[in-house]
């Protein structure tokens, strides 16, 4: 940029050759400053790179977002270390403040730059000899982001495995097992070798014995959902027992008082059971003896139940009109005579013909009224009372005269 700008300067000054006198060089400004207009443009060119210029160095860069993380240690991470999210370094690390059980490092990445705001922390190793960096995990894809002095817990935080401390664990296990272990005495080689004795031969069976197990891990794994979905519904059910504990144990007091009084009628409850199991016997007994005649009532009742449902109907209005009958018949009953006192109506005379035909019918039966009218007109005739010596003889049909007693 500054070379462009010393360019149009040059290029604004007057060009005067050198081989010209100087009686000439007045000449040549006096052409520039006749040119006013070409001045004025080339000076607006220089006066917007300027802007430009001044604008790129003074335009404030973006702001940095300061988020402090909690490490259980930082080995290899140093002030000035990079923060990177997938690899790319975005940021660097400001500060690291040893507290106690844990390590506080702040770091600080371009503001432009977006994090999850549930984002984790790792020191990662790119080699075993290079140095370490912190990686902002996952990439940001929408959603709430990390503001600044947000915190990263030290839960979600994690560092990499030490070689020291790995080495100290296999010199720890290797002493643990040598001569100054559990080896002191030669336990160890001794069950080296009857472990060596007890399976020698038993490859196969060990084989499929990993096999097997393996297959049932799978099966687990496999089943899992179900599984998981188990023990969250033994969880709901757990907890809604406990939500009723107090009805709960008022259940149980109740039954425990149900199984007491039950233990305290048991004498009573076994002797009974015995007694309904002799009369079940004797039930029995009863039923097989008399099985025909039992068949026989059952399908008798039968009937009987079915002309019931049939006439329900004239039931109820017997139901209806029985107690009005019953109440008439009480007044007509004459206790000093013995009799019952009854009043004959001759406007209308009984068909003794229809009403049987009207009872059969009743009862469920086929009748055919015409047989049973021509059935009473052909009795024997009788004498009408006051026609003696008349000769004339006719037949009273009515109920009363088919009943009279002829003594």
């Amino acid at each position: 940029m500054m070379r462009i700008l010393r360019r149009l300067v040059r290029r604004m000054r007057p060009r005067v050759r050198p081989g010209l006198p100087p009686r000439l060089r007045p000449r040549l400004g006096l052409r520039l400053r006749l040119r006013p207009r070409r001045r004025g443009v080339a000076l607006g060119v220089v006066l917007a790179l300027v802007a430009g210029v001044a604008a790129v160095a003074l335009w404030p860069r973006p702001d940095t977002v300061t988020v402090t993380a909690y490490f259980p240690r930082t080995v290899g991470i140093y002030p000035g270390s990079d923060v990177r999210v997938l690899g790319v370094r975005v940021g660097e690390v400001k500060a690291i403040t040893p507290e106690g059980d844990r390590v506080r490092v702040e770091l600080a990445y371009e503001g432009h730059r977006k994090v999850p705001a549930d984002a984790r922390a790792a020191i990662v190793n790119g080699s075993v000899v290079s140095d370490r960096y912190v990686q902002l995990l996952p990439v940001y894809r929408g959603g709430p982001a990390l503001g600044d002095g947000a915190v990263i817990p030290q839960h979600r935080t994690a560092v990499p495995v030490e070689l020291d401390r790995v080495f100290d664990s296999l010199r720890t296990t290797a002493d643990a097992l040598g001569p100054r272990g559990a080896n002191k005495d030669g336990s160890l080689s001794r069950l080296l070798a009857v472990s060596a004795d007890n399976l020698q031969g038993q490859g196969a069976k060990l084989h499929r014995t990993v096999e097997d197990l393996s297959q049932a891990v799978t099966t687990l794994s496999d089943g899992r959902d179900d599984l998981f979905g188990t023990v969250r519904n033994l969880q709901v059910f757990t907890a809604a027992l406990a939500t009723d504990d107090a009805r709960i144990r008022s259940f149980n007091s109740s039954l425990a008082k149900v199984a007491g009084q039950l233990a305290g009628e048991r004498d009573d409850l076994a002797a009974a059971l015995s007694h309904l199991a002799a009369a079940l016997a004797d039930v029995s007994a009863f039923v097989k003896e008399n099985e025909k005649a039992l068949t026989a009532d059952v399908k008798g009742l039968s009937k009987i139940t079915r002309v019931l449902v049939t006439q329900r109907a004239a039931l109820a209005e017997l139901l209806d009109v029985a107690p009005a009958g019953l109440s008439n018949l009480q007044n007509a009953y004459n206790p000093g005579s013995g009799t019952l006192d009854t009043r004959s109506n001759p406007d209308q005379p009984q068909d003794p013909a229809a009403l049987l035909c009207s009872l059969l019918r009743t009862a469920g039966e086929k009748a055919d009224c015409a047989d049973l009218k021509s059935l009473f007109d052909a009795l024997p005739q009788q004498r009408l009372p006051g026609a003696a010596g008349s000769g004339v003889t006719s037949m009273d049909k009515t109920l009363g005269g088919l009943l009279e007693d002829r003594a």
